[in-house]
């Protein structure tokens, strides 16, 4: 189910299949929002997370790549990631075996908050470097992943 809002869309989330993934509640729900920006002559300004979104995180990275190359292509265990992207970008996501597609316009930030369980990957459709801006509701540690590969895109 997909239902619009003035500037989100919230694509209910459904029990993943597989017993590595874990199940969703109705709760979880890939959330994807057009943030808003700022630009002039100097370039482009947006917050990706409000103070209270930002409070909830532990860990953040900033992504750059290259025309034509995709990132992602994993889903996580246990923690919510949260990603402000500044199109043009092709994002796919795959949930209990549905993929989605969407296009996130030239110029637009986009930001896209995806559960535990969710394939998630961006492809860079433009002709210069794609900005990803990622925050992770755990820390990263190396020893005890929480990242699952899995190429959807």
């Amino acid at each position: 189910m997909v239902r619009w809002g003035a500037a989100a869309v919230v694509v209910a989330g459904l029990a993943c299949g597989g017993e590595s993934r874990p199940r969703m509640s109705a709760a979880a729900v890939v959330r994807i929002e057009v943030l808003t920006a700022h630009s002039d002559a100097r370039g482009l300004l947006f917050e990706p997370l409000d103070d209270r979104g930002l409070a909830a995180q532990n860990n953040v990275h900033v992504v750059l790549t290259a025309p034509g190359a995709t990132r992602g292509n994993h889903w996580h265990r246990h923690s919510v990631e949260t990603t402000a992207v500044v199109g043009p970008c092709w994002v796919r996501m795959k949930e209990a075996g549905i993929v989605r597609d969407i296009q996130v316009p030239a110029g637009e930030t986009w930001r896209f908050t995806i559960p535990p369980g969710v394939v998630h990957a961006y492809r860079n459709t433009g002709e210069s470097m794609l900005v990803l801006v990622s925050f992770n509701s755990q820390v990263h540690d190396p020893a005890n992943p929480d990242t699952v590969r899995e190429t959807i895109l």
